[in-house]
């Protein structure tokens, strides 16, 4: 149990023995986590390989979130059976405060979870009057199409669709087509001296796509600490001339996820061609190309997510290199009052 001085008050939470709210308490709640994230997986049928490793690289890179007062964890009797996070982040469309509430299939249905919601939304508004400007404000959150849970959670709580997002996979089994680069681009192989280059011609590319670019330098130096980080199977096109990066396709392989899951699939992306290369094929020479490296690697089957109404017309480039759709996943956004 913890210590009475680390409890919130959290406004009208159930009246459940043994229930207590607190603070995030260091790395000593990292494995507790990973331990709610299990069981929300198998209960919400979402991929994931969760590791302490893992989540204590991830909460080293935060960014306009700090866990000891954007948090809350869920006890019920001494056991952390749910725990919440609250980040803000400025967008296209204003200044967005997402939130997502994890809670341990068992106790769901109880109103535990509404009461983590509300603890996020009154944070929320807590770092928003820190903001100075009228630009439009939304509370945000996340779900996969099978989070049945939360998903109805947030409609009962006026959240609507924002955003629906496609997960996409192929199989490398099946042919794949070669695709010449456009005249005057070249593939080089990636060097240490090129990833900061690589990345800010990623994150221009980015910049249209709904909500902007997320590939900020602190998510750079965190890619680059992880065990997934592989540059080799990266699929860079440099303008001959300019000396440019063109387009990118950032593939990497999560083996922790692929040993559990009993598969050898790759993840392609960010993808993205910068505005000067577009409508010239490149995307698809660098898709082709990555499918190919990714195969000669021994992997069978690549996936990408990708933007439902890209402006760019991503969804029918995937359809047309062979890539399919398998589940959904949809962002939520309510006005913040």
């Amino acid at each position: 149990m913890s210590e009475n001085s680390d409890k919130i008050d959290v406004h009208k939470a159930p009246n459940i023995p043994g229930l207590i709210f607190r603070h995030f308490q260091g790395d000593k709640d990292f494995p507790k986590m990973v331990s709610v994230l299990d069981k929300c997986k198998k209960a919400d049928q979402f991929e994931q390989a969760n590791t302490v490793e893992g989540i204590t690289l991830f909460y080293s890179h935060l960014v306009n979130c700090d866990p000891y007062t954007d948090m809350l964890f869920v006890e019920i009797n001494g056991d952390v059976v749910g725990y919440t996070r609250v980040l803000w982040m400025e967008e296209p469309q204003g200044l967005i405060y997402s939130h997502f509430a994890m809670l341990s299939p068992e106790w769901r249905g109880k109103g535990i979870r509404r009461a983590m919601l509300h603890f996020n939304e009154n944070r929320a508004r807590e770092i928003a009057r820190e903001h100075t400007g009228d630009r439009p404000r939304f509370f945000q959150a996340w779900a996969e199409e099978t989070e049945i849970h939360w998903i109805s959670l947030l409609l009962t709580e006026s959240y609507q669709p924002a955003r629906y997002f496609f997960f996409m996979v192929r199989s490398l089994l099946d042919p794949i087509p070669d695709v010449p680069l456009p005249e005057g681009l070249e593939i080089r192989p990636v060097h240490p001296e090129d990833y900061w280059t690589i990345w800010k011609a990623a994150d221009e590319a980015l910049q249209d796509h709904w909500g902007g670019s997320s590939l900020t330098d602190e998510e750079l130096k965190k890619w680059m600490e992880r065990p997934t980080f592989n540059p080799g199977l990266w699929q860079v096109a440099w303008d001959k001339i300019t000396d440019q990066v063109a387009g990118v396709v950032l593939n990497f392989v999560d083996e922790e996820e692929n040993e559990e899951y009993h598969r050898k699939r790759a993840y392609m992306g960010p993808i993205g061609v910068r505005r000067p290369y577009r409508q010239k094929g490149l995307a698809s020479a660098l898709i082709a190309r990555s499918l190919k490296v990714l195969k000669e690697n021994g992997i069978t089957e690549a996936a990408l997510g990708v933007d439902s109404e890209n402006l760019t017309g991503a969804v029918h480039l995937y359809e047309n290199m062979g890539f399919s759709i398998v589940r959904q996943s949809i962002t939520y956004r309510k006005p913040m009052e």
